[in-house]
């Protein structure tokens, strides 16, 4: 194998994460109808705050107070409650994406496997036990437990600790977002994989080791396969 360990981003890397069914299955306990209009609002608050957390400009706790202010209003429910909420949905509507369960059981035994994500604590335990993945990963690392979001180099060193005696020439970060996941990673000096399943134009100056548009091909890098 060309790698021991595979880190991976958690979601839209190895699970789907559509976060408007889980805030309308939510919302529909308050009988609140929520629309795609409203998750387009939603959306202009909660991404601008995902930005901010990575560039460690506000911590995990300001998103979730910050984007549910305006549901908060409505309900007269604590935002930080609200975010409980929703990620006790996600951890039923989050599943794995087409492939990832083909790669993990592929990789299996053969490479450790670790995840490093910026996403809430609330969410990772509960959606590795339901997906049941959980018996994959040697690792588990949340950047709210840290107090710092990839691509802070903080994160990376965080695992590199929880990991026995590694080469770091045979680590390999594998994820979907350019800005956090493969600058965190080439900050921290190991091999990147940048997940491009949309076939995005690569329209910045961060340059992952690998591209790959399958799981499959994620497969045939950790083992040392030309693609």
């Amino acid at each position: 194998m060309k790698y021991q360990w595979v880190l991976f981003d958690a979601d839209e890397t190895l699970f789907s994460f559509n976060s408007y069914l889980g805030l309308k299955a939510m919302l529909a306990r308050y009988q609140i109808d929520f629309s795609e209009q409203d998750y387009q609002d939603f959306q202009a608050v909660n991404k601008p705050l995902w930005v901010a957390y990575q560039n460690n400009e506000i911590t995990a706790q300001d998103i979730q107070t910050r984007r549910f202010a305006k549901l908060s209003a409505q309900t007269g429910v604590d935002p930080l409650q609200l975010n409980q909420e929703l990620m006790a949905e996600m951890a039923f509507v989050s599943q794995p994406l087409e492939g990832v369960m083909d790669m993990l059981n592929a990789l299996y035994g053969k490479v450790k496997m670790g995840i490093i994500t910026n996403g809430f604590t609330d969410l990772q335990q509960k959606r590795l036990d339901n997906t049941q993945t959980s018996h994959f990963f040697d690792i588990v690392v949340i950047s709210e437990q840290i107090g710092a979001a990839k691509p802070d180099r903080q994160v990376f060193d965080y695992a590199f600790a929880l990991m026995d005696e590694f080469d770091r020439t045979k680590v390999l970060m594998v994820g979907d977002t350019l800005a956090s996941d493969i600058l965190g990673g080439n900050n921290a000096g190991i091999d990147t994989c940048w997940l491009n399943l949309l076939s995005k134009e690569n329209d910045t100056d961060i340059k992952p080791t690998y591209e790959v548009h399958t799981m499959q091909q994620i497969i045939a890098i950790v083992e040392g396969k030309s693609l």
